[in-house]
């Protein structure tokens, strides 16, 4: 599909996105990049990075990769410098590297809870505060100039619950607070916003293919609002307008983009059937005695 935006609506912008060498995250990075933005990625294996970068390139992005854990505090440092030593500057920080697996919760070990809560979280805290001293250059807090801008990944599970997710679901609301906090905090000192998207199901990612194997989506679809799954173009779309200056007065808030599925439940009774039922209720209702109270006095 084509871009509701002007080509160079992200034109002399320069975005660092971890876990922006596939999926998700590299469908970010390309449309940054295809509208204006110059793109460094950050990844832990040297094979994707690679070629995702070899692919940006191929659109006539400025791109580079570098690898990094975004666990380890060392690893986020040099990845922020060297993306600022490469670009000149840092106005966008995407944080898109999540770890997941389904697990029912008596299952699922300390160490595994641990390891999704720091590379979701954790790696996000880390990746905002190693990037701060280079997003707030630009903003001095309520001048004229403003600050760079922060987008986190989220995920929808933790509004209400979800199974075989508990590790996830904890993680993410994490991360919606630290998008709270930091919006609030580094808004108000450094005009910095602060924004997420919380994805859907998403089509031909490996979330889906882990989360959501073939066995299962099909009966999933039967709940879905819009009975589809979503595109990575409809969360890089959400991602250009919040970054942009379309989004300039959006700060706090993460963005479902799930079709509404984070709403659905299953029917409970067919539609046909909801007219005929609440006649019947209705007339139940209206012919029942009127029960006159009783006094004690």
């Amino acid at each position: 599909m084509e871009s509701a935006f002007k080509e160079d609506i992200l034109k002399g912008k320069v975005a660092l996105l971890t876990g922006g060498g596939s999926g998700i995250g590299f469908e970010i990075s390309k449309q940054f990049g295809k509208h204006g933005a110059s793109v460094a990625i950050m990844g832990r294996r040297k094979q994707v990075l690679d070629s995702a970068v070899s692919t940006l390139r191929s659109f006539s992005i400025p791109a580079v990769g570098f690898e990094g854990d975004v666990r380890k505090q060392e690893d986020a440092r040099r990845v922020v410098e060297s993306t600022v030593k490469h670009f000149g500057k840092l106005d966008i920080l995407v944080n898109a590297a999540a770890g997941n697996f389904l697990v029912a919760s008596e299952d699922l070990s300390t160490n595994g809870f641990r390891t999704v809560m720091d590379i979701d979280s954790v790696g996000t805290f880390t990746m905002c505060h190693e990037a701060l001293e280079y997003l707030k250059q630009g903003g001095p807090g309520r001048g004229s100039s403003s600050g760079g801008t922060i987008l986190n990944i989220s995920a929808t599970l933790h509004y209400t619950a979800a199974w075989y997710q508990i590790h996830v679901s904890a993680a993410k609301a994490a991360v919606d607070a630290i998008t709270r906090n930091l919006a609030l905090e580094w808004g108000t000192d450094y005009d910095i916003r602060v924004n997420g998207i919380a994805p859907g199901p998403i089509g031909d990612t490996a979330g889906m293919s882990k989360l959501a194997p073939e066995e299962i989506n099909s009966k999933a679809k039967d709940h879905m609002p819009l009975y589809k799954l979503g595109e990575k173009w409809d969360i890089a779309m959400a991602a250009v307008y919040l970054v942009s200056d379309a989004g300039k007065y959006i700060n706090g808030t993460t963005v479902p983009v799930d079709g509404g599925l984070w709403l659905s439940r299953p029917r409970h009774l067919p539609k046909e059937a909801v007219k005929q039922l609440s006649r019947a209720v209705e007339s139940r209702s209206r012919d029942a005695p009127v029960g006159l109270p009783t006094s004690k006095l």
